[in-house]
């Protein structure tokens, strides 16, 4: 696996080995050791997926302590945006988001830890999107902040993305409650 870190310290984008024949491919999408030997000391407990069409905006989302999720993300079919949005109070990049496009056809996967805000655009129709999470969903625990937050002022690439009216109802950056 090649593993790539960014400005903000935390997310990572992990490549696997994809071993093609004439059958196909093959490739390990997750080894508890492979993953610990990188510093991903994580228990995964709940699987979830979700379709979308193209232009579907889905997020920003995050869970309060002790209910916080990291999340390892995958596109099994089409191509998302993926932003991660630093809300570590105490950390020096607080605000600040990682932007990137990930697709099927990649094989890429992006680690998004506890302490980030989590949301993504899906790029194509009929996208399948896989995360495994550290933390099961605990409703109590949710939140958000809203897609087009202008102090975030994230280059989402649409104007006008399909979005539902729970995160229409999500909160502004700056009065957004980080137990972080």
């Amino acid at each position: 696996m090649e593993i790539t870190k960014f400005d903000i310290e935390g997310p990572l984008l992990i490549k696997p080995r994809i071993f093609h024949d004439e059958r196909g491919y093959f490739f390990e999408s997750y080894n508890e050791a492979v993953f610990s030997k990188f510093g991903l000391d994580v228990k995964f407990v709940q699987d979830n997926q979700s379709s979308s069409s193209k232009n579907v905006l889905r997020g920003l989302h995050f869970q309060h302590p002790p209910f916080d999720q990291g999340k390892l993300v995958r596109v099994l079919r089409g191509a998302v945006r993926d932003i991660a949005v630093d809300i570590r109070k105490q950390s020096p990049t607080f605000g600040k988001y990682i932007s990137i496009d990930i697709t099927a056809d990649s094989n890429e996967m992006f680690w998004i830890p506890p302490g980030f805000a989590h949301g993504f655009l899906s790029l194509s129709d009929d996208t399948l999107f896989l995360y495994k999470c550290s933390n099961v969903y605990h409703k109590d625990s949710e939140s958000g902040i809203l897609w087009n937050d202008p102090d975030l002022n994230i280059n989402w690439g649409t104007q006008n993305p399909i979005v539902s009216g729970k995160d229409l109802e999500l909160t502004s950056f700056k009065n957004t409650e980080s137990r972080f």
